[in-house]
Order: structure tokens, then C-alpha cells, then sequence
């Protein structure tokens, strides 16, 4: 990769942990950090996943793995069945500040703001109460449909993806609980992963990542419930990014800084902002196994006020619908079926009490599982009902071999002997790739076009 631009190494001397020989030595070496989450709803064993690769837990979090070298993960049906998500271990911290700040045995309100591509959003609602609402926010149209993928193969029925401005989220005055705000940043914790971004880092652009951020928090605070937790990160080593927007919060909303426990062996960095003294956390590659990150977590001042008051009335499924519907999901009696545009949507309960509120002031690009189209006589499943944690156990399926895997997710053509007709789950190793529709003469393949592999080659796993 390119030389570190000498204004970032000079700009960090003197900060808490900065070792600047071990710094730029970390950032010349070849080795790379490859990670995982397991999606533990659909699998437990890590090596189950990955059985020819040596693995190692990530400390900081209950389901992180270090895989020992990066395989093609393009290939592998694992993947796109969401039995994990490839996340850098650094920002896996959040779930251990999560936990640390945060009643997780209790149902709440959260707010990934700045979510894209969605591996904090999965993280936060693997580490949360299964009975919390989760809206997973991002700004741009076109990384929020990335994010709407991502969500649809983790499988979950209590997250909302919206595509909204921050200043949007107003509306909701003093409504989450949990607000996470990993902001956009001059991205120098990820040179390593993305030596470009050291050509485009400049001490100009560290200026104008830092009045964005507090322009985010400032227009998103609003929707933070008083005595709620903020948690904000940055993949930046800047002091204006990091630091100084530590002092900006307790300067200008009187924010309780709330710090951590860490433990010695974790090798992060603790540091204390120039004014208010508020503690963060630092992240470095040369010290941590993992890229460059920062983390602080605030209380917002002030008693917790009543829940807005929702007029709007929640569109159930009409009975004779809803029985089409139930006999594909597991807990069918627990959850709650919605209309839209004639299609069948699937959510827990706390969230189907607060649909019709966050309908009514943000704009929903998706909302719990979409189970399918409604005829006159059947479900159509859809894909997110394949990939959802919330599917039935029952359902006719068939395991494909790697190599059928891949031809399905390809959209290819599928030869399936001894095939029961109709609808079919197809599996890999267990876990759901999708549909296929079994007729006398030929496999229909289901798999939604957009979320092909349209990689040629074998897999290298």
C-alpha cells in the first residue's frame, strides 16, 4: 500500500497507545484480519462452517470468529443462506458496549442510524432482547438497498430498514432508547483493508468529516429518549473525529459520558477528551487484532418521558388470508401478519404496535419478513421468508451438494431427482438458499435475480 500521509502520523503523536513504529509497520505488512458472525439463530458451530480453517474467538463478542485465512466467501452457500456476517472484529466492540450500557434482558427501541451495509445492525439485534424494535437507517438510497439485503439474510422479524435523512428522525421525539451512530468518517482506521482510501485522505477532509458528524448527531439527538444511550464510533484515528466530538456532546446537549470496563488482554486503548475529560476507546492494528476503530457511550440528560401515542390503526390480515399464511411459519400464534399491496408481511408483535407510527414518519424501504404474495388459494412464498429466522421446521425441502448450491444461486438451471412437487425449501448443509418451484417437467428457480452470484469460478473455502 501507498506511504501514510505524514499529516495522520504526525497529527497522532501524543495521543494515549499511538506507537508510530509499530503503527506504520502494521500498515506495511501483507497480513490481513479476516472475521466472522455467526447468525446464531440458524447456527452455533463455527466449525460446521468453516471445518478446514482454524478459527479463534473474538473477545469482545459472544459469537466473533477469527478465520485463520480469508476464503471466497461468494461461493460459499453458507453465506448466502446469512448463517454469518463477514464484519471486522474492532467494530464487534459494539455488542461488548451494548451489553455494558444497555438492559439487554428487557424489550427496547434502537436506532442504527448510519447503518449501511448492516453488520452493526445485525449485531445490535443479535445482542438485544428478541422482543425489541430495531430501525436500521441509512441515507443512501443505494447502500439502503445493500443494507435491505443484508437484513433479509439475517432473517430477523423485528427490524425496520429506512431510507431517511437524520434530521428525519425528529419526528420521533424521545423514542429510542438505544441510538447507535457509527458516523461517516475520513476512514483512516481502514487503510489496511482499503489502501486507496490513503490516496484521498486529507487533513481538509478530517474537517469536514467532523461538521458532518455533529450535524448527524445534532439533527438525530432529538429522537433519543432522555436517559437513553448513545453509542458513537468512528473508523478514524483523528482527534477532531474522535475526541473532540466527545467534548462536542458534553459541551452542547450535556451528555453523561458513560465509560467501560476493559480487560488488559484486550489491548484497547482508553483516552480522555481535551476539555470534559470524557473517555473513548481506540482501536490499533499494531495492538489489537483487528483494524483501526474508535468507540464512546453518553447518557443523554433529562427523565425518561411517555412513549408518543400512536392513532393510526395496525392493517391485520383478514382471517381467511392469515390461515394461508400460518402454516409456513413456526410460533404462527406469537407473530403478527400485515398487509401490503397484496402481499403478506411478517412481524414480531412490539414491532406491529409501532408500524403504524414509524409508517407515518419515515419512509419504510422494509419492514419485519415479507412472507410472500396473497392469491385466492396460496402463499407465494417470497425470499425473505426462506432466509428468516421465523420460517416453519416442516416445510418440503431438498439438500443440495455444493455444486447444485451453486448452480441455484447462480440462477441456473437445477436437475432435482425424486423431487416432491410444489414448492420446495433448497438447503445446504441444513439451512435455506431459497425456493424452487418442483413441476412435472422442470425446476422453476426462485431466487431473486438481483442476489445472484454473477462470479464465475470454483470455491476456495
Amino acid at each position: 500500500m501507498s506511504a501514510l500521509p505524514r499529516a495522520l502520523t504526525d497529527s497522532l503523536q501524543g495521543l494515549p497507545g499511538f506507537r508510530e513504529e509499530s503503527f506504520i509497520q502494521v500498515h506495511q505488512s501483507p497480513e490481513r484480519v479476516t472475521s466472522i458472525r455467526l447468525q446464531t439463530q440458524k447456527i452455533t458451530d463455527i466449525s460446521a462452517v468453516f471445518p478446514q480453517l482454524e478459527t479463534s474467538p473474538v473477545p469482545w463478542t459472544r459469537s466473533g470468529y477469527y478465520l485463520s485465512s480469508r476464503p471466497s466467501f461468494t461461493f460459499d452457500p453458507l453465506f448466502h443462506a446469512g448463517a454469518y456476517y463477514v464484519q471486522e472484529a474492532s467494530s464487534m466492540f459494539l455488542e461488548e458496549a451494548i451489553r455494558q450500557t444497555t438492559d439487554t434482558g428487557v424489550p427496547i427501541k434502537a436506532l442504527d442510524l448510519c447503518a449501511a451495509p448492516g453488520g452493526k445492525s445485525t449485531l445490535i439485534q443479535g445482542a438485544l432482547h428478541p422482543d425489541s424494535v430495531l430501525v436500521a437507517n441509512e441515507v443512501i438510497k443505494t447502500r439502503a438497498a445493500l443494507l435491505a439485503d443484508n437484513i433479509t439474510r439475517w432473517g430477523a422479524a423485528n427490524v425496520v430498514v429506512t431510507n431517511n435523512d437524520p434530521r428525519d428522525f425528529q419526528r420521533l421525539p424521545g423514542y429510542f432508547d438505544l441510538m447507535v451512530v457509527d458516523a461517516p468518517c475520513s476512514g483512516s482506521g481502514l487503510f489496511r483493508r482499503d489502501p486507496e482510501a490513503v490516496e484521498e485522505w486529507s487533513r481538509d477532509n478530517v474537517i469536514l468529516c467532523s461538521q458532518r458528524q455533529q450535524r448527524i448527531l445534532a439533527d438525530a439527538l432529538p429522537a433519543l429518549q432522555p436517559g437513553g444511550m448513545l453509542i458513537y464510533s468512528t473508523c478514524s484515528y483523528s482527534v477532531e473525529e474522535d475526541e473532540q466530538i466527545m467534548d462536542w456532546l458534553a459541551e452542547n446537549f450535556g451528555m453523561e459520558n458513560i465509560p467501560l470496563q476493559l480487560r488488559p488482554e484486550w489491548h484497547i486503548v482508553e483516552t480522555a477528551s481535551a476539555q470534559h475529560k470524557a473517555l473513548g476507546y481506540r482501536f490499533y492494528p499494531d495492538q489489537v487484532k483487528g483494524e483501526g476503530f474508535f468507540i464512546a457511550c453518553f447518557r443523554k440528560p433529562g427523565t425518561p418521558a411517555a412513549p408518543p401515542k400512536i392513532k393510526a390503526g395496525f392493517s391485520s390480515l383478514p382471517r381467511k388470508e392469515a390461515e394461508l399464511v400460518q402454516p409456513w411459519l413456526q410460533d404462527a400464534p406469537e407473530m403478527a401478519l400485515m398487509a401490503h399491496n397484496g402481499e403478506a408481511i411478517v412481524l414480531t408483535a412490539p414491532l406491529a404496535k409501532e408500524i403504524p407510527l414509524l409508517q407515518k414518519q419515515l419512509y419504510i424501504r422494509k419492514a419485519g419478513v415479507k412472507a410472500g404474495q396473497l392469491t385466492p388459494r396460496e402463499l407465494v412464498p417470497d425470499h425473505q421468508l426462506a432466509l428468516s429466522t421465523c420460517i416453519a421446521g416442516n416445510l418440503p425441502s431438498l439438500e443440495l451438494s455444493l455444486d447444485q448450491a451453486l448452480r441455484y444461486l447462480r440462477k441456473e438451471e437445477l436437475v432435482l431427482e425424486n423431487a416432491a412437487k410444489g414448492w420446495n425449501l433448497m438447503r445446504f448443509k441444513g439451512r435455506n438458499l431459497g425456493w424452487a418451484k418442483i413441476l412435472p417437467n422442470r425446476v422453476n428457480n426462485y431466487y431473486p435475480k438481483e442476489m445472484r452470484i454473477l462470479k464465475a469460478g470454483l470455491p476456495d473455502l
